[in-house]
């Protein structure tokens, strides 16, 4: 059984989501443009492509379309019937369908493995969870992670105290 807090702490990882309201409800944004909302019933609603909608509610026999004037805009879940892993990959495709192009890129590229390399590229020895957090926000070379601080990186699903120093050593290794 899902919660709200669960669905808050996942949406909220996603990158430049803010939390508000419509319609007196909880909803999220990416960059003003809402990609999930709890209605007062506990439906989840996620507006997404017709292709994403299409292959969800396919898979998931709980999940119901979302329209708008006849037309397909998404699904509509109950949060307490899906489990966690599952909203958290419906919220990353709903948020994708209204993120900026330069957010989605990176998280993109994370998924695909696609690291830059060369003499900023970020070093071979990271995990691959720590590797996959640092690309999906965006941190792609060793200059953009030694920008941060510990706690900023620490606070990124997948990377600990291992990665942070991994990084801290090869920018000491690099100059």
């Amino acid at each position: 059984m899902t919660t709200l807090s669960h669905l808050r702490r996942s949406a909220l990882r996603l990158p430049e989501v803010e939390e508000g309201t419509r319609f007196g409800l909880v909803a999220f944004a990416v960059r003003g443009k809402r990609f999930v909302s709890l209605t007062k019933d506990g439906l989840v609603e996620l507006p997404m492509t017709d292709e994403d909608a299409d292959r969800v509610l396919e898979r998931l026999t709980v999940a119901e379309p979302l329209t708008r004037s006849g037309q397909l805009i998404g699904v509509r879940v109950p949060l307490a019937d899906v489990d966690g892993m599952e909203l958290n990959a419906l919220l990353e495709k709903a948020w994708r369908s209204r993120a900026p192009k330069r957010l989605v890129a990176p998280r993109e590229r994370a998924a695909s493995g696609m690291v830059p390399a060369g003499p900023d590229g970020l070093p071979p020895g990271l995990s691959r969870p720590a590797r996959r957090a640092l690309l999906a926000a965006g941190i792609d070379t060793l200059s953009a992670a030694v920008s941060r601080s510990d706690a900023e990186l620490l606070a990124l699903h997948g990377v600990g105290p291992k990665a942070v120093r991994l990084l801290r050593e090869a920018a000491a290794e690099r100059g």
